[in-house]
């Protein structure tokens, strides 16, 4: 588990035992008391840690739930399937099976109703849980380029901007399922937008190639 220590605090080395059992003990808080009922006394007994050692780690209960949820969206993992169609379904499963937790789903749309007035809460949820999950999609756009499913693209900023369509698209689309519709989001379901993904991809790549053809020839003609 990656260190969350706020830069520039000193003192004892952090215990990884005792970040994995505060992790821990405030998913289960959440299931079992739910986010208003849940305090810091009550997960530093059940982690059987003092309350102080709480509070060097996390400012609050916001940061520590963030923290917490974050822990299990990392669990996600991006196995090869062979295409990118088959590998897209498998995290989409992956992902709603987490969303379907309980302890995801209390903290989750807990820390969000709170980022709505904490900017700094809505920044450590996006560099917790959002850019640390953007991995999957360079990771798979990369196989599925070497599979000769997708293209290269040349210039960095426009890969970059593509990855974070690619993933609002896919996490968006789960995440609304999951806990804004309620709908099960079953395997059927992922092939369905797996479908509608690559559908978009597909043509988004030809309508550049469409626009680089119109320019270089444009080009051509004022030379």
């Amino acid at each position: 588990m990656q260190s969350r220590t706020p830069a520039g605090r000193t003192g004892r080395p952090r215990s990884a035992a005792a970040d994995t059992a505060i992790l821990a003990a405030t998913r289960a808080a959440l299931v079992e008391l739910g986010w208003s009922k849940l305090t810091l006394g009550d997960v530093a007994t059940r982690a059987g840690v003092a309350k102080t050692t709480l509070y060097r780690r996390w400012a609050g209960k916001n940061e520590l739930v963030v923290d917490a949820v974050a822990e299990l969206f990392d669990e996600l993992r991006l196995p090869d399937r062979g295409t990118l169609a088959a590998d897209i379904e498998g995290v989409v499963l992956q992902l709603a099976a987490i969303l379907d937790r309980p302890e995801a789903k209390s903290g989750l749309m807990a820390v969000v109703a709170e980022s709505t007035r904490d900017h700094a809460l809505r920044e450590r949820i996006r560099t917790t849980i959002v850019d640390r999950q953007k991995r999957l999609v360079v990771e798979g756009r990369a196989r599925a380029q070497a599979r000769g499913e997708l293209p290269t693209e040349s210039d960095p900023e426009d890969a970059a901007r593509t990855a974070d369509l690619i993933f609002d698209m896919v996490a968006g689309a789960v995440v609304h399922r999951c806990l804004v519709s309620a709908e099960p989001a079953d395997a059927e379901w992922a092939r369905s937008l797996t479908r509608v993904l690559l559908l978009g991809l597909a043509g988004a790549a030809a309508t550049k190639e469409l626009e680089s053809h119109v320019s270089d020839e444009n080009d051509a003609v004022k030379s």
